[in-house]
């Protein structure tokens, strides 16, 4: 039987062969290794950017949605705060209508209107205007009944009409051009209105009691 030759060149390049097979699949273990890990890394980078994202979604929806309900409700205020105007002002355009109309209470109006003036007016003097309707109806007697009505028998009254007066009422000025009254119904309605254009709409729940609705008369 032949003696093998440890240095024979079939024995060495069985070596570098098996030498080689052994570093390609050490070289090949640790690519799989390499790779397994970086699929992780990226798996689990791609889950964090994954809800990174439906997180930034969710946050970016639910400020579009606080925004929306806030524009909503900011539109829905000027649309009630509209149509509570609307309807004060048709209220106030009917009461207007109604002043304007013929009063078969004119010359208790008149009366009324001067008396309660008057008593609050100091001097004795007066010129009381009215529309030219009112002074040719009311007739001479008009000053005499409304000094007797004051309860202040030395009052010396003029009645005049006023060209441009629309509506019933009367205004009241004194000898000296000083003090003047304006209590035409029109006028008083005027003043009156931001408090009555309040309580229309608190009465009838267009509006809370807070809520700003006029000033005061």
């Amino acid at each position: 039987m032949a003696e093998l030759n440890q240095n024979s060149p079939d024995i060495l390049c069985a070596e570098i062969l098996a030498d080689a097979r052994r570093e390609r699949e050490e070289i090949l273990r640790c690519a799989e290794q390499e790779a397994a890990t970086m699929l992780a890394a990226a798996q689990a980078e791609a889950e964090k950017i994954r809800d990174e994202t439906q997180a930034q979604a969710r946050s970016e929806a639910a400020r579009r949605k606080e925004m929306t309900l806030a524009t909503v409700a900011v539109e829905t205020g000027k649309l009630r705060s509209a149509r509570v105007e609307a309807l004060l002002e048709a209220v106030h355009a009917e009461i207007r209508r109604r002043l304007l109309e013929q009063d078969p209470e004119a010359r208790e109006t008149v009366v009324a209107l001067a008396t309660e003036a008057l008593c609050r007016m100091p001097g004795t003097q007066f010129v009381l205007k009215v529309s030219a309707a009112d002074q040719a109806a009311f007739g001479l007697e008009l000053p005499q009944e409304i000094a007797r009505r004051t309860g202040r028998p030395e009052l010396n009254l003029t009645v005049a009409a006023d060209g441009a007066m629309t509506g019933s009422g009367v205004t009241i000025q004194d000898a000296s051009g000083l003090l003047f009254w304006d209590n035409r119904l029109l006028s008083r309605l005027e003043r009156l209105w931001p408090e009555l254009r309040r309580q229309i709409a608190v009465q009838t729940s267009l509006t809370g009691e807070n809520s700003t609705t006029g000033g005061t008369p």
